[in-house]
């Protein structure tokens, strides 16, 4: 059975044939800037999903310090699909910070980055390993479950305890020669072998030193607290058009969704309250046109979207082009909503006057 000691050596040398192709790792020595923002938006969202995005945002904001000087609706229309909008928020707030204090190159040690806005522990430590060759692990979700079952921790991995002993243990792992590609290595491994079920152990190149595999335990480890049940909630929107154009409004500068554009909309607990305050608020609607059910990390959105009838004067609101892209950010389900307009062309601008007479709202 190989030793505990040697299993770092083993997963570097089967990293070194097996690692993934993605765009942010084709060049060698790596970019910062190129990891950091990678890095952002691979929390909690899927590699392939980031990939496109990644493309995109690099051609629209190549630098440090194009992303500083872009106003901040074009970075979360770029950002638009990936959800969480606080990081890409602060990623336009670290840019600026970073030129304004560090002369538009990132700041080298874990400790530095960390100041950052949007930068924690884990995204410290794997710019700071990836891009600057320092010694510190980044402890993702891959890390923690590939190390609660190489050594078999007991601990809920969640918690205080079994998050310290967790780094202390990849503190003792990592490659002081090549941390970063010891971080990536792990990222890799556990992405697609040490997966959370059912993993796969018979392609696992460090299978022989893992504890939880000689024990049986594989299924059962990682210990992990359960999540808080998701708050439902009923999101009722109505549909106006004119002349090709959409009514849309700005969600508040605070809050989910901050600044985010949406369809006119109510939110409630119940699906008839949410139906009866829609009413009351936008006047009488039509048919229903769409639904959709939206997932947030803490809450569950049941998205009903209904014709308009009468426009409503409504604050920090204005008429959108309905083309794609669209010309604004838009929050959550109503992108999806948009996006269903604009494909099944209903609104060409040859139909337009006969859908603002039919709907009675001409001149307003």
């Amino acid at each position: 059975m190989t030793e505990q000691s040697n299993w770092p050596d083993e997963l570097l040398a089967w990293f070194d044939s097996h690692s993934r192709c993605l765009p942010w790792r084709e060049k060698k020595p790596r970019n910062p800037y190129h990891v950091w923002v990678s890095e952002i938006m691979l929390q909690q969202t899927r590699t392939e999903g980031v990939k496109a995005y990644f493309a995109r945002w690099m051609e629209l904001f190549p630098t440090v310090q194009a992303l500083a000087q872009a106003p901040e609706q074009d970075v979360l229309q770029a950002w638009q699909g990936l959800g969480y909008y606080s990081r890409a928020r602060n990623l336009r707030k670290a840019a600026q910070e970073i030129c304004v204090q560090y002369g538009g190159s990132l700041p080298e040690t874990a400790e530095e980055l960390a100041k950052l806005p949007g930068i924690g522990d884990y995204t410290a430590g794997a710019i700071a390993s990836m891009a600057f060759g320092q010694v510190v692990p980044a402890v993702d979700g891959n890390l923690q479950r590939v190390l609660a079952r190489m050594y078999a921790v007991e601990d809920d991995i969640l918690s205080t305890s079994g998050k310290k002993k967790l780094r202390a243990l990849a503190e003792q792992a990592i490659s002081p020669e090549r941390p970063g590609d010891f971080n990536e290595a792990m990222m890799d491994l556990g992405a697609g072998v040490c997966i959370p079920k059912n993993p796969r152990c018979e392609l696992c190149p460090v299978r022989e030193a893992c504890k939880a595999l000689a024990q049986g335990r594989t299924q059962e480890l990682p210990h992990r607290q359960k999540r808080k049940v998701q708050t439902e909630y009923y999101a009722d929107c109505a549909i106006f058009i004119r002349a090709g154009q959409v009514l849309l409004q700005q969600r508040p500068d605070k809050g989910l969704l901050a600044s985010m554009w949406e369809f006119p909309n109510v939110l409630a607990a119940a699906e008839p309250e949410s139906f009866a305050r829609l009413k009351k608020q936008m006047g009488p609607v039509g048919d229903l046109y769409w639904q959709h059910t939206h997932v947030f990390s803490h809450q569950i959105w049941h998205v009903k979207a209904y014709w308009g009838q009468e426009i409503p004067n409504l604050n920090r609101s204005s008429w959108i082009p309905l083309t794609e892209p669209a010309q604004v950010p838009l929050a959550g389900p109503y992108g999806k909503l948009f996006q269903v307009l604009c494909q099944e062309g209903l609104f060409r601008e040859e139909e337009a006057a006969y859908l603002v007479a039919e709907r009675g709202d001409e001149g307003k």
